[in-house]
């Protein structure tokens, strides 16, 4: 996987980071934070109907990590109109450095050209399928419902695929650790809008014979041939309003731009990132799952003895909630550092909405263990699953450990429910490299550092 990497000066990386903490000040985070807010309604927000409605950072952030299925990928502008599909990520050392992650350093991942939604007055989604009452909705209509702040983390399913193809080369985007990231997305429940529609809340079957809602994309992508992106989940968590499922047309207080899905998408919390269909067309309800590509031939897990040859996408179930996952920020895989003190910080994170009971940080190679700390927020103690926690959101953890010679540093998590990430990658090992959790690991040799 070819992969282009912009390298900083040390003053100049810290001078960033500075400003990106300066700029990140005025969020309201006292009602982001809270798993599930409404708003009072406010006067719509600016238009973003420009080409590309990205709102910059203060300061020149670091350029992401360009990643390609194939071909290289060259950087690219910051007002960009691509028609390849173009993935980013953003370097590891930014990505822990906030809670709430900047719009700029969100992982960017596309199957298709970002297409252009310039109308916004005329746009609309259309509802259809075994329900009752067939409806067209415009953007007045979504924004007339109660909106809603939920804090959640997106991670794609093949974040940390380059440490598994280490093992075996595995087909898909290189990501390195950077391919999920923390917002406070804005906007109605679905289970809300589906009222409009006549499908009450906790609906597990529509009268129609209806089980799942399937979310169609404006984007069109190679694997549907030409056709549209589209994924689905089960009725009964789309009408579930505890499930905090979001057509979203805010993130972090802003309106979506065209890389994360303006005008609106779907917000799926805690179910890995392909379900959260960006530039929604249609929503239909459906008796069976969806059958598009990624639901059917694609984002599914499969043990190592499955190759290209043997493999049947049948047997398996779209994947849908992601497994508990931590990675360390701080330190690269390969890393020269000064004997002593280390700080080790990075994010953990579990599907479902389970909570982060606990990250473990070993120095030497995984024989001994220090727990680390955990937060969300600064100054408020993070507790599992507690009402004061988000419960769609990941956790930042700190650990300070004495590296007086070359070694390993690895950490691991555990959920609330008691699932630890596994130990080696080769146990995990599938022809897609998906759903890498397995211990992360960086390598640190002692000596002169610059850092």
């Amino acid at each position: 996987m070819a992969s282009t990497i912009s390298h900083f000066p040390a003053f100049y990386s810290a001078l960033v980071f500075l400003l990106l903490l300066n700029a990140l000040i005025p969020l309201d985070c006292a009602s982001a934070h809270q798993p599930s807010h409404v708003v009072p309604p406010k006067p719509p927000p600016r238009s973003a109907s420009a080409p590309d409605a990205r709102i910059p950072l203060m300061g020149t952030p670091p350029t992401p990590v360009l990643c390609g299925e194939e071909a290289p990928i060259q950087q690219q502008p910051a007002s960009r109109k691509l028609g390849e599909p173009f993935n980013a990520e953003p370097p590891r050392s930014a990505l822990a450095s906030s809670y709430v992650t900047p719009v700029d350093f969100f992982y960017k991942r596309n199957h298709g050209p970002i297409p252009v939604i310039d109308d916004i007055h005329s746009y609309s989604v259309s509802f259809a399928g075994l329900i009752e009452n067939p409806k067209q909705l415009f953007m007045k209509d979504i924004r007339a419902l109660p909106k809603y702040l939920v804090t959640a983390t997106l991670q794609c399913a093949g974040n940390r695929r380059t440490a598994m193809s280490k093992t075996r080369t595995v087909k898909g985007v290189g990501w390195d650790v950077s391919a999920i990231g923390n917002a406070v997305w804005g906007g109605a429940k679905l289970a809300d809008v589906l009222e409009l529609v006549g499908i009450p809340k906790l609906t597990g079957a529509t009268k129609s014979g209806g089980k799942h809602v399937e979310f169609v994309s404006v984007d069109k992508c190679k694997e549907e041939n030409g056709g549209p992106y589209k994924a689905s989940i089960p009725l009964i968590q789309a009408t579930n309003p505890e499930a905090d499922v979001l057509l979203a047309y805010e993130m972090n207080g802003e309106t979506l731009n065209r890389d994360h899905g303006y005008p609106l998408r779907v917000v799926v919390p805690g179910v890995i990132g392909a379900r959260s269909v960006k530039w929604l067309d249609s929503i239909n309800v459906i008796a069976e799952e969806c059958q598009g590509f990624f639901m059917q031939k694609d984002y599914k897990m499969f043990p190592p003895s499955v190759n290209w040859d043997n493999i049947d996408w049948s047997t398996r179930r779209p994947q849908m909630d992601f497994p508990v996952q931590c990675a360390i920020c701080s330190l690269e895989d390969v890393n020269a550092i000064k004997p002593g003190k280390v700080k080790i910080t990075g994010y953990a994170a579990s599907g479902g909405g389970r909570g982060i009971e606990r990250v473990d940080v070993s120095v030497d190679g995984g024989k001994t263990w220090i727990e680390a700390s955990r937060y969300q927020r600064t100054g408020i103690r993070y507790i599992s699953e507690h009402t004061s926690s988000d419960k769609w959101a990941w956790v930042l953890f700190e650990a300070m450990a004495d590296v007086q010679q070359n070694t390993e540093i690895v950490a691991k998590a555990v959920d609330s429910a008691a699932n630890v990430q596994p130990e080696k990658v080769e146990d995990i090992w599938n022809l897609r490299g998906i759903l890498n959790t397995s211990w992360h690991r960086v390598q640190v040799r002692v000596g002169h550092s610059s850092l």
